[in-house]
């Protein structure tokens, strides 16, 4: 993935200086016109497609929530260490836009309180996260292209997300939506405007403007490496899950088939209503279906005990 990510660096660079040479010399504007095609990219990637069709399922969310918690993590504690480098301090907002107290309430609510146990980081997502500790250490001024790209990505795209994700999942009163609520933030589009302003005021020397430049078309390839990576989990999750539910019916229908035909007098056996171990403990879900065969299974004994 981190091969992928150079050539992309390699493969778009004759075409960024083209791109910067008829752009604005504000930063904010070269930014997004090197990411153009990226942008569209990450737009069209499948995790996304589904957002923008309102075909949001839990397991996703729960999941990207999972990523963000990590991406946040690296980012804020990068953004917080260089808080007075001259070209992260224009553009810190901890308290405007801060996320990862968000991201964990969210994780709470869908996981418990022992929820650092029990998820689940995609590889994609520690690659990213690595990439922003290392630049924090190496390269602090590189932080801002990341900044932007997620910040005001939240600010913008992320609101209309919030909506389809509470309609999607049907949750109430904001619970388990903290990641898109920004409290601190009165007016987006006024904060977005002061953002690109602070971020255009950062003196940067040719090279430098250059290296960010590239280290924005990064963010963006990173970050769709994570929801190409998300989308892979999912699709493999969802098929265990219907091949398991799929294999616990037929065992429901076949022990609940051989009660209906006991006659009078005959007795079941715990042979009978065995179950494999293994699918028992297998998930909650088992748990319950296996509740449910058992039930039907006791109905069937006391129709023919009386």
């Amino acid at each position: 993935m981190v091969f992928s990510v150079v050539n992309t660096d390699m493969e778009t660079e004759k075409k960024m200086q083209t791109q910067v040479e008829h752009t604005d010399s504000d930063l904010s504007e070269q930014i997004k016109a090197v990411t153009k095609d990226s942008h569209v990219r990450a737009e069209n990637t499948e995790l996304m497609l589904a957002y923008q069709r309102g075909n949001v399922s839990l397991p996703q969310y729960k999941l990207l929530l999972c990523s963000l918690y990590e991406i946040y993590q690296a980012l804020e504690e990068a953004l917080d260490n260089n808080s007075n480098h001259p070209s992260v301090a224009p553009i810190y907002f901890p308290l405007e836009l801060a996320r990862l107290e968000s991201v964990e309430r969210d994780l709470e609510h869908f996981y418990g309180q022992d929820w650092r146990e029990k998820i689940v980081v995609p590889a994609a997502t520690k690659i990213y996260a690595h990439r922003l500790r290392q630049i924090g250490k190496d390269n602090p001024e590189y932080l801002v292209a990341h900044a932007y790209t997620r910040y005001l990505g939240d600010l913008s795209g992320g609101q209309v997300l919030g909506r389809i994700t509470q309609k999607s999942l049907g949750l109430k009163g904001g619970e388990g939506l903290s990641f898109f609520s920004f409290p601190g933030v009165s007016s987006p589009n006024l904060f977005k405007q002061l953002y690109r302003s602070r971020m255009n005021s950062i003196e940067l020397e040719e090279e430098e403007r250059k290296g960010m430049l590239q280290e924005a078309v990064r963010a963006f390839e990173l970050n769709i490496q994570v929801f190409d990576d998300l989308q892979k989990m999912v699709s493999v999750t969802e098929r265990e899950s219907e091949l398991m539910h799929t294999t616990t019916r037929n065992r429901c229908t076949r022990h609940t088939s051989t009660h209906s035909k006991l006659a009078d007098g005959e007795k079941v056996t715990a042979r009978s209503l065995q179950i494999q171990t293994s699918l028992v403990n297998a998930s909650p879900f088992f748990r319950m279906v296996l509740g449910i065969c058992v039930a039907l299974a006791t109905v069937g004994m006391g129709i023919y005990a009386f």
